[in-house]
């Protein structure tokens, strides 16, 4: 069954007043669109679009609750898939994986925390990995610690730079910390915990004056921030994160205890289904940093750049290491009728054009724009038509041949 969803983007601050509008074709609210919800979250249940088809429920969530054959095989379902449009920074963070985040949500639901208390840090007892693929060129995000001989390299630039001695020889000191065993997670505890307002202002500044090393891009990302959080620890973090500018199609995976900020661009963003958020910085939200620190992986990696395979024509899967999600990216035209076998519960929505897609027991057909819940009896999805859709699914329970 081919169950039509309908949903209102949430107007968080950071979010773009026009991007979500742009590539879905609906009416600009007038407010910001920072992310569209397509899931069972209970934080923001998607409305179904006809109650009638759902046994008179008006919600996936509610829907499913009651009606566990939609599910198939599984006992909720496992992702949230958003569109997601940045206009300003979000929020330095990561996630917790599943063993923390049980024990955090057991905590401080023992110690009585209502769940919508702003200073909760676990709303749910999940893990919240999470990909996201650009619709557009140019998404920028920090991703994941810099190897440190090129945050060396960075900070060596910085200290010509530097408005002072004072500050030239804080830089110098941060260099010979970061070479020390256990450096980094020193370093960022001293960003984030103790460094005094004048030096943090001196090493921003310094970070932030133009050059024209090899680092004018980090450079100039370190002003934006500045000008958007001024004084926030969160910014000099961001001297030591991997920063990256995604063209349209190409994807990050962002696993637990992974540092990150988005800093402009829309995309399609699938997750765990979950709301566990750990800040640092760069957000007048809740900030946690003792948490943050024991969520933190502070091993230096590159660009966690996540590369579909092709399993069809005009199919491209994005598969990553957790079994509670994969996206498939379908691009379709007169020459190109894929199938692909449906491992579970699915939402498929379009981003461009018009698809026609067919199951086993129905078949939809999705402008632009719009999207809906597929379940699992479907079977095998056959897709025509010309434009682009993205199916959020689970992976299957036997690996594929």
């Amino acid at each position: 069954m081919f169950v039509p969803l309908r949903a209102t983007p949430r107007d968080y601050a950071w979010g773009s007043p026009t991007a979500i509008s742009e590539v879905l074709g609906t009416a600009p609210s007038g407010r910001p669109e920072a992310e569209l919800w397509l899931g069972a979250h209970p934080g923001a249940p998607t409305p179904v679009v006809d109650p009638t088809r759902t046994g008179g429920h008006p919600d996936l969530a509610s829907w499913l609750a009651a009606d566990p054959a939609a599910l198939g095989e599984h006992a909720s379902l496992p992702f949230l898939l958003k569109v997601l449009a940045a206009a300003q920074p979000l929020s330095l963070q990561a996630h917790p994986d599943l063993a923390r985040a049980a024990a955090g949500f057991a905590a401080e639901t023992a110690a009585g925390i209502p769940l919508d208390a702003p200073h909760r840090n676990y709303k749910d007892p999940l893990h919240k990995p999470e990909l996201i693929v650009a619709l557009r060129d140019g998404f920028e995000a920090l991703c994941g610690f810099r190897e440190l001989d090129a945050t060396d390299a960075l900070l060596s630039t910085l200290v010509d730079s530097a408005p002072d001695p004072a500050a030239a020889a804080l830089i110098s000191s941060f260099r010979e910390r970061l070479a020390a065993p256990g450096g980094l997670k020193a370093t960022v505890q001293l960003l984030l915990e103790r460094l005094p307002g004048g030096l943090l202002d001196a090493l921003i500044a310094s970070a932030a004056a133009p050059g024209s090393d090899s680092f004018a891009a980090e450079r100039q990302v370190v002003g934006r921030l500045a000008a958007a959080y001024p004084g926030d620890p969160g910014i000099a973090v961001a001297l030591l994160l991997n920063l990256v500018s995604l063209r349209a199609g190409e994807a990050l995976y962002l696993p637990a205890g992974n540092i990150h900020a988005y800093l402009d661009g829309i995309g399609v963003e699938l997750m765990a289904s979950s709301d566990n958020v750990l800040r640092g910085g760069l957000t007048p939200k809740h900030v946690d940093v003792p948490e943050l620190l024991e969520v933190l992986e502070f091993e230096p990696r590159p660009v966690p750049w996540l590369v579909p395979s092709r399993v069809g024509d005009g199919l491209s899967l994005f598969v990553p290491d957790v079994p509670d999600f994969e996206l498939l990216r379908v691009e379709v035209d007169a020459s190109a009728h894929p199938t692909f076998p449906l491992p579970g519960p699915a939402i498929a929505i379009v981003t461009d054009g018009t698809v026609l897609v067919d199951g086993a027991q129905s078949s939809i057909e999705l402008a632009r724009g719009e999207y809906a819940f597929v379940t699992p009896d479907e079977a095998s999805l056959g897709f025509s038509g010309s434009g682009t859709l993205f199916l959020a699914t689970t992976q299957p329970v036997a690996p594929r041949s």
